[in-house]
């Protein structure tokens, strides 16, 4: 493909896109087509790269809740916010053992472990490689969020048999200061390059509804887009407003705009997973079914993400039945369950 050449040309195939570059005007276009082609676009792209059209399971546990020293406007852990979030002990590693078994039980295939840290200290390393270890070892993919990583610290937990690293960029650059202070864009770029030079793959995403424009929440995607090589998995969040929070009564997003992120990440990232993340509790069935359609192929499964509530397994097992949708795991609902 020339360098001049649009991507949004839908007859060049897949995997010449898939190489192209993504101007923010470019993907503000895609936001901005009429939704049934844009849904049609982001379907036609998903099944040309996910033709199995399944649907991976993925937990999240929070093994060190609370008392985290960032100013995340969106975030009920950060010590400086009243949100009735305790702050609490990195959990034992049984603990998180017995967690793991019972999300790969539940039909999980990749288990990730989150902590409410800026940066894991050289004390909480060698714990959190047990912890990997450990999970790896059950035969589940392992994924951690703790934070900013040094380049060592990237090259340790991909010693232990981490698979993934999950550290978000949250929103477009020219948005970033009107949600946090206490880092900067780079600090993420940063991490995330350490990430990748120690061989490990990328779970990378943001928030929307945090009062970005349009225009701001395509910024996000061509940020993610422009990544070289861009995430293997995509968290698409929608903001859980917690009270307490600084941006606790923002207008919230429209639902069907939300569908379009989604949309559009599949159109920019065709090979990663889009994950539905936080705020599924929110979105009722209708509106994630639509999400699905327009190309999100993960979902964070189980009772709670981190300290936000999320939909219960038993009621994700029945839409997915619904939908007629196939999971990467064991789980199944009996068509008859779906009323």
């Amino acid at each position: 493909m020339q360098q001049n050449a649009s991507p949004l040309n839908f007859q060049t195939p897949v995997k010449a896109i898939e190489a192209e570059t993504w101007p923010v005007d470019d993907v503000l276009a895609l936001f901005d087509l009429p939704f049934n082609e844009l849904m049609f676009k982001a379907q036609q792209t998903h099944r040309d790269n996910f033709p199995d059209g399944d649907v991976e399971l993925a937990t999240l546990l929070s093994i060190k809740t609370g008392g985290c020293e960032e100013d995340c406007g969106y975030c009920p852990q950060a010590a400086r916010y009243d949100t009735g979030v305790e702050a609490k002990k990195m959990l034992d590693v049984r603990e998180v053992l017995d967690a793991a078994k019972a999300a790969r039980e539940n039909g999980a295939t990749r288990f990730c472990m989150g902590a409410a840290w800026r940066s894991p200290k050289e004390r909480d390393m060698e714990k959190v490689e047990t912890m990997v270890r450990e999970v790896k070892a059950m035969g589940l993919e392992t994924c951690a969020t703790l934070g900013m990583l040094k380049e060592e610290q990237a090259q340790r937990l991909a010693n232990a048999g981490l698979d993934y690293y999950n550290h978000n960029l949250d929103t477009a650059p020219e948005f970033y200061d009107n949600v946090i202070s206490t880092r900067d864009y780079q600090d993420r770029l940063d991490t995330l390059g350490h990430v990748r030079t120690a061989g490990l793959k990328v779970c990378c995403g943001g928030i929307v509804g945090m009062g970005e424009s349009r225009r701001q929440r395509a910024g996000l995607i061509a940020q993610l887009a422009n990544l070289n090589p861009y995430p293997e998995s995509v968290p698409v969040n929608h903001l859980v407003q917690v009270e307490g929070t600084p941006l606790h009564g923002t207008d919230p997003l429209d639902p069907l705009e939300f569908v379009r992120t989604i949309a559009v990440a599949r159109l920019t990232m065709p090979k990663a997973r889009v994950r539905l993340s936080a705020g599924r509790r929110q979105m009722g069935e209708a509106v994630q079914a639509m999400c699905f359609l327009a190309g999100a192929n993960s979902i964070f499964y189980g009772d709670k993400l981190l300290t936000t509530g999320n939909p219960d397994a038993e009621d994700d097992r029945i839409l997915l039945a619904k939908l007629g949708l196939k999971t990467r795991g064991k789980v199944e609902a009996k068509a008859g369950s779906c009323k």
